[in-house]
């Protein structure tokens, strides 16, 4: 959301910021609907002051046995009453209006984002490893192990679904613990146990909702499915002032999300890299206006760290303003590299939103001695998505004899199990 104030403060900056992401100007359109809101307001105002001095007069008028003019006072108060339930009326449309307009809008980008329409124009920053060729995909190695099936899951609830059995099922597992434990005991992260069914406020909140409706899963009684557990752990400081000593917040959860592929049709329609159900370890930091760009690197290094425990190769890329989500300032993502595909693929995308959501949510800090409230800041991250992640590791680490090398990082949540599809196993 964005604060009305500032776009009439320079409009023509707003503009030029929305421009980067392929947004017309509209800040004129944005301030004619707040002079609406304001008219309205001010109407309004005026009649609820209008109609308390006559009402004080009522009671002069009888004190002075002026019962005509107690008649007219009332009926004006009734006329009164009337024009300012209009003019309320006319304020919450007005209000509402403008608070619709301005949902609609992306966040605009920091001033140090490339310029671009699409994933062509993002940025190389720098890669760790080295990418070595492949055969095998994915798919190919879990089915081969009889491990992975996608034609059972078909049957049981549709495409873009799999069901994992035995080793690659307690593989998939481990490399969820393993990411949340180095999370919370080494860098600081408070595990959350969350809810995955949440009300229309929390996924207004983090920007999902009004414009990425048909991306979700919504039950029959109201409830949406969370795409990611940002909702969840973002939303935990919703309507909330808190004491800026306690920031920042550092909040992970790994959690099932869903999410519908909408716009991904005949995109990755085989295999496990685009799912309507997975796991994700989701890294959240709830912070103050100063170090929101220092936690994005400081979070972008611990999204790092999982790639490099696990011997992984990969890069790091900064998002144009073309390609970045729609609460974004600044992002960069993490891209594992896929030895059976050939290429680099997104495994975690970390955000900085600024105040953006903070706003959405009415979330707030304050400093110790001071009155006024600052919108917080708040990033977000994957550390990492889970099923993704066991992509990567089944191809990076699969044997000439279609057996899986256990990353030693995961072997303690493995029971020790070095090789995933020996007949001893």
């Amino acid at each position: 959301m964005h604060d009305i104030n500032a776009i009439r403060q320079d409009p023509d900056a707003f503009d030029a910021a929305l421009a980067k992401r392929g947004v017309s100007a509209c800040a004129a359109d944005m301030l004619a609907l707040d002079d609406k809101r304001r008219a309205a307001i001010a109407e309004a105002q005026d009649l609820q002051t209008q109609r308390n001095d006559a009402s004080k007069k009522i009671g002069q008028a009888k004190g002075q046995g002026d019962e005509a003019e107690a008649q007219r006072l009332m009926n004006e108060v009734s006329g009164l009453k009337q024009a300012l339930q209009t003019a309320e009326e006319a304020e919450r449309v007005t209000n509402a209006d403008l608070t619709e307009a301005l949902a609609a809008l992306p966040n605009l980008p920091l001033d140090d984002v490339p310029t671009g329409d699409d994933e062509e124009a993002n940025v190389e920053l720098r890669r760790v490893g080295e990418p070595k060729p492949g055969e095998a995909e994915h798919f190919e190695i879990g089915e081969a192990l009889g491990m992975m099936d996608f034609e059972i899951a078909a049957a049981l609830s549709g495409s873009r679904f799999v069901v994992l059995r035995d080793g690659l099922a307690r593989l998939e597992r481990a490399l969820g613990n393993f990411m949340i434990d180095l999370q919370v005991t080494e860098f600081g992260y408070r595990e959350m146990a969350l809810p995955v069914l949440v009300r229309d406020d929390a996924v207004f909140g983090t920007g999902q909702l009004p414009k990425f409706a048909e991306d979700l899963f919504r039950t029959e009684n109201g409830f949406w499915l969370t795409p990611t557990a940002e909702v969840t752990l973002t939303n935990l400081v919703r309507e909330q002032i808190t004491d800026a000593a306690e920031l920042p917040l550092r909040l992970t959860a790994l959690t099932q999300c869903f999410r519908s592929e909408a716009g991904a049709a005949g995109r990755d329609t085989r295999g496990m890299i685009r799912q309507h159900q997975f796991s994700k370890v989701e890294l959240v930091t709830i912070t103050d206006a100063e170090n929101g760009e220092a936690e994005l690197e400081r979070k972008t290094e611990c999204a790092e760290e999982v790639l490099q425990r696990l011997g992984l190769p990969y890069r790091v890329m900064q998002l144009c303003t073309g390609d970045m989500g729609f609460g974004a300032r600044k992002t960069y993502d993490l891209e594992v590299w896929l030895p059976g595909q050939n290429m680099y693929r997104e495994v975690s995308s970390i955000s900085y939103c600024g105040d953006f959501q903070g706003r959405r949510m009415n979330a707030r800090y304050r400093h110790e001695g001071e009155k006024q409230t600052q919108f917080v800041h708040t990033l977000n991250g994957s550390g990492l998505a889970v099923g993704r992640t066991l992509v990567a590791v089944l191809e990076n680490y699969v044997n000439q004899d279609g057996t899986v090398t256990i990353p030693e990082a995961l072997r303690p949540y493995m029971g020790g199990l070095e090789i995933l599809g020996e007949t001893n196993e």
